[in-house]
């Protein structure tokens, strides 16, 4: 996965349908999610289509993501979320700004409001787990 300075860095030169295809490209990017997994208790709520968001605990204490979502553009939405804190340990991953990390992406404006209703959810949930897998 890329890091979130490389998605910015090419996201900021780029306009429009352009910016839509990149996020389409980061989510094809994302490691498969096992159907296995996508259930209830990975559901986020919230949002306009449907994701799953499922954490892994690395050996070394880091956090792995898997993440899916049944809509192109939200799915990229979920990597560039998840890019913020992919394989960081997770008390970081827990006490991380991913609103303000985002904030150059300005999603708001860029995309529609549906698309962008779920982001806050996606958010809390990466944290919450975090936060209670860090003890």
């Amino acid at each position: 996965m890329r890091s979130l300075d490389d998605i910015r860095e090419e996201y900021l030169f780029l306009d429009g349908d352009e910016r839509y295809r990149l996020l389409i490209e980061l989510g094809r990017e994302l490691d498969p999610m096992p159907d296995a997994l996508k259930t209830d208790a990975t559901l986020v709520r919230g949002c306009s289509a449907s994701v799953w968001v499922y954490p892994t605990q690395l050996e070394d204490g880091r956090l792995h993501f898997l993440a899916d979502s049944n809509a192109a553009i939200t799915k990229g939405i979920v990597a560039l979320v998840i890019s913020a804190v992919q394989d960081r340990p997770a008390a970081e991953v827990a006490a991380a700004d991913i609103t303000a990390a985002l904030e150059p992406f300005d999603l708001r404006n860029q995309l529609s409001s549906n698309r962008t209703q779920g982001v806050p959810n996606m958010i809390a949930l990466i944290r919450e787990t975090a936060a209670r897998l860090a003890g």
